[in-house]
């Protein structure tokens, strides 16, 4: 293998440890930051990307498509393109809501924990790619490809922002020394918790030493999915509402950066473009496209 294959390997490995939740424990954030390469994960949201536009595009190859070929390599374009544009777009406003709620995440963390939620964005998207490929092949109706693909955009986005939105509250208790970095005392009451983490006994001296690859973690902060909410950690009424409003804010502008860049699919009745004009919008397209299947 070259150099480039085995970096974009571990670039690779690094996404699935992020999808698995090994990146985003809570002992891993205790510095405050996520450990990510952000060319690293750029490339591999580039790659996806690519992919999930190739699915994309094939509706205009078929019989009830535009039958440009040029939309193929135009979708695989755009959309990487979309997701990073919306990056750039939406950054300023997450590092400002970020520090409205008292969080002293400074820049580089949260540069880094968006293009960690772009990565799951993309991850998902493109596990999805060949179901939309499959459609895109067997259907006749460019309203049904258009909904389809609108709706495997609103679940990795959604997926990808509730990543992030976990990841963001892991690394703001982190910061803030709050994650707790002995294992929970057992069940049994005051006595038994002093058991636990008061002077080791003489049994426990003698016994034999731990082994040495056991993991820091606790076994239920070990399970934690990239997904799940910090145990005994609970965000704040203000805090959710600022970051509902960002969770928000981050749609709309992928929604309408998605029509900027249009089209994607290709409509039949009209020619192939690079880009369409400005005219109506995202919402209007999709009530539009909802009207004609029915």
């Amino acid at each position: 293998m070259t150099a480039t294959a085995l970096s974009f390997w571990s670039w690779l490995k690094q996404l699935d440890q992020i999808l698995r939740g090994e990146t985003t424990s809570p002992l891993r954030l205790r510095t405050g930051t996520i450990d990510v390469p952000i060319f690293g994960l750029a490339v591999v949201i580039d790659a996806l990307g690519l992919a999930y536009g190739l699915c994309m595009g094939l509706f205009a190859l078929t019989g009830s498509g535009s039958g440009s070929y040029m939309q193929i390599p135009a979708s695989m374009l755009k959309v990487p393109a979309l997701f990073l544009l919306t990056l750039v777009v939406t950054l300023p406003s997450l590092y400002v809501f970020n520090a409205l709620v008292g969080s002293r995440l400074t820049i580089g963390p949260v540069v880094r924990l968006l293009v960690a939620a772009l990565a799951v964005m993309l991850a998902v998207l493109a596990s999805l790619g060949p179901i939309v490929g499959f459609f895109a092949i067997c259907t006749t109706s460019y309203s049904f490809i258009v909904l389809l693909n609108v709706l495997v955009y609103a679940v990795a986005g959604l997926l990808g922002l509730k990543f992030l939105l976990q990841t963001l509250h892991r690394m703001t208790i982190a910061r803030a020394g709050r994650l707790p970095l002995t294992p929970p005392p057992p069940s049994g009451g005051t006595a038994a918790a002093e058991r636990s983490f008061g002077p080791p006994t003489e049994s426990q001296i003698e016994g034999p030493p731990a082994p040495q690859d056991i993991p820091a973690e606790t076994t239920a902060e070990a399970d934690l999915g990239a997904l799940d909410p910090t145990p005994d950690s609970v965000l704040g009424p203000h805090t959710r509402t600022v970051f509902r409003i960002w969770v928000l804010v981050f749609g709309l502008v992928g929604a309408q950066m998605g029509w900027v860049l249009r089209p994607f699919i290709g409509d039949p009745n009209l020619p192939f473009q690079w880009f369409r004009s400005r005219e109506g919008n995202f919402f209007q397209a999709v009530a539009a496209a909802f009207s004609n299947l029915l």
